[in-house]
């Protein structure tokens, strides 16, 4: 059963080489869902059938996984698309202006933007809700981790609903499985971007509600 949470979880692609070596784009991708997480449960029964059929098996991650445990993996993704949305934000990295390419500075602004975009999208729905719990997978930089955080709760400040509680949780991605559900969202789409390998990204196209060009 729901408890009127509203969760956010993220994911990012890409690197933050501003050299020419580096990616050329970096992508923040965000599902939105609330409980039950359906999909997050059909991919644990998923898990434990991979165990089941021999493999040491501990969590999800789309670039390690085999294509034919990707491919089962969006199939379930798909199935229960209908209960997220996935927004993403684009960033042609060539077109950051140095004085922003420091992740302390960097990573906050992209990161307020997407929020700010979910929860403009979502206000609604965030007006039925008792509290919003954003997670993200855990960051190891102390300076980086307080710069992230200081930047979601100023955007969420700003924009939740008055009265609505909010926290920010950092946790390991593989004992998340809603983590490593954003995750495949996020490689779907920065797949589409880097190398224009649409063939992922179009079957979440239903639940892909915005793909925001930074």
């Amino acid at each position: 059963m729901s408890n009127g949470c509203l969760y956010i979880f993220l994911d990012e692609g890409g690197n933050l080489d501003f050299a020419a070596s580096g990616t050329k784009y970096f992508t923040l991708t965000s599902v939105c869902t609330k409980r039950p997480f359906t999909v997050c449960h059909e991919l644990g029964k998923y898990k434990f059938d991979l165990i089941e059929y021999g493999f040491d098996f501990s969590y999800f991650h789309c670039t390690k996984d085999n294509r034919h445990v990707r491919q089962r993996v969006f199939g379930i993704i798909k199935e229960n698309i209908a209960n997220l949305r996935v927004d993403s934000l684009i960033v042609e990295k060539s077109k950051i202006v140095p004085a922003l390419q420091a992740s302390e500075e960097f990573y906050p602004r992209m990161l307020g933007h997407l929020i700010r975009h979910v929860a403009e999208q979502e206000r609604e729905e965030l007006d039925s809700m008792k509290e919003l719990i954003v997670i993200t997978d855990s960051i190891p930089i102390k300076k980086k981790r307080a710069a992230v955080e200081k930047a979601v709760k100023t955007v969420l400040k700003k924009m939740l609903p008055s009265g609505c509680r909010f926290r920010v949780l950092h946790h390991a991605s593989m004992s998340n499985m809603g983590l490593q559900l954003a995750d495949y969202c996020n490689w779907a789409i920065f797949r589409k971007w880097e190398s224009g390998d649409r063939l992922f990204s179009d079957a979440l196209r239903e639940g892909i509600k915005g793909e925001l060009e930074i």
